[in-house]
């Protein structure tokens, strides 16, 4: 008998949740036991439902999906992060593998790759949709980075969530609040990233954040 497969799906668009569903469903003894349409939400759900497998959406609202991912890892180690993007982006599929993905599918192959993704995932293999894919993650894991590390010069994950926030409109008062910290901390944060990044302008932030797929644009 197989084993019954319990899957989380996180996309902020209530469309994509539902044109993945009736994929998922038509295997045998899968289910969706939850979704979310934010970072922050993912999260918690995860932490409560305790699904094999998280499909994410990486660009989402609240908590992008590389700091979801790498809270995810560190929360429940034993369950499984597929990625899953809209984007081709190598520096964006480093930082996923990097926070603990061990699978990214395009949304566009979905139809093809996401079922043999799961499906990989969940018997302990790593799945890429593309052959670029696979020679980033390969690239990876020759260079021993370990998962939940900045780059050399990069920001923390605090820091991320932070210019997350920022970058999607939340005055410091409204960081501090959702992170459980001071004003006063939030607004260090603040000036601390910007001094990091050599930006004078909080503009350059912003744009920063979107090149990055730290927020969507």
């Amino acid at each position: 008998m197989k084993k019954k497969v319990r899957i989380l799906v996180a996309d902020d668009h209530d469309i994509v949740r539902r044109g993945v569903r009736p994929l998922i469903e038509s295997e045998w003894g899968w289910e969706i036991c939850g979704e979310a349409g934010d970072g922050r939400e993912t999260l918690a759900l995860a932490e409560k439902l305790k699904p094999d497998v998280v499909l994410l959406d990486v660009a989402m609202p609240e908590m992008n999906g590389v700091d979801v991912t790498r809270e995810i890892k560190k929360r429940l180690p034993d369950t499984e992060v597929l990625a899953f993007t809209g984007t081709e982006s190598e520096a964006l599929f480093h930082e996923l593998f990097a926070a603990g993905a061990r699978g990214c599918v395009l949304k566009s192959d979905a139809a093809e790759h996401l079922i043999p993704a799961i499906k990989a995932l969940c018997d302990g293999q790593p799945y890429f949709g593309s052959r670029v894919g696979k020679v980033i993650f390969d690239r990876y894991l020759e260079t021993g980075a370990k998962p939940g590390e900045s780059a050399p010069g990069g920001l923390s994950p605090r820091e991320r969530e932070i210019v997350q926030q920022l970058a999607e409109g939340g005055s410091n008062k409204e960081v501090a609040d959702k992170l459980g910290i001071s004003v006063k901390t939030a607004e260090t944060h603040r000036a601390a990233i910007m001094r990091k990044l050599g930006f004078t302008a909080f503009s350059e932030l912003v744009r920063y954040a979107v090149r990055n797929h730290i927020v969507q644009p």
